[in-house]
């Protein structure tokens, strides 16, 4: 992380510690309270050939731009062939998940939450958690 005299932060996402998050995803925190936001959050998640992450949602707005692979994002009981640069839009409470659509190639999204203090509520077992935990050390 660089910091400039303004408190600008320029993240070099190579650098920070990814986080396993189980099934073959991970996830690095990019732009977090710790660089000193204070309105939303960012990160990467990356999916293995074949991952994908459990149907949730969130307190809060959120919004997902694959960065590379094929993804498939269920949303709504429908599924949607995501492509590179493809952006989504996701309000606070609504369930939902993105999966790998390749079995062997690897697949990252960029996400934004429009809170410090987003959650995530797992539909199968409705424990929430706050994302920040996911990048607990």
């Amino acid at each position: 992380m660089i910091k400039t005299s303004s408190n600008a932060v320029l993240l070099q996402p190579e650098t920070i510690k990814k986080h396993d998050r189980g099934g073959g995803a991970s996830t690095t925190p990019l732009v977090t309270r710790g660089v000193g936001a204070t309105a939303f959050i960012t990160g990467y998640t990356e999916f293995a050939g074949g991952a994908e992450i459990p149907f949730h949602s969130h307190n809060c707005e959120e919004s997902v731009m694959l960065v590379e692979g094929n993804a498939i994002f269920d949303i709504d009981g429908e599924e949607f062939s995501v492509k590179p640069q493809d952006v989504t839009f996701i309000p606070p409470n609504v369930t939902h998940r993105f999966r790998n659509a390749s079995k062997t190639e690897p697949m990252k999204i960029l996400w934004i939450y429009g809170s410090q203090d987003a959650t995530r509520t797992l539909v199968e077992t409705g424990e929430t958690r706050p994302v920040a935990a996911e990048h607990a050390n």
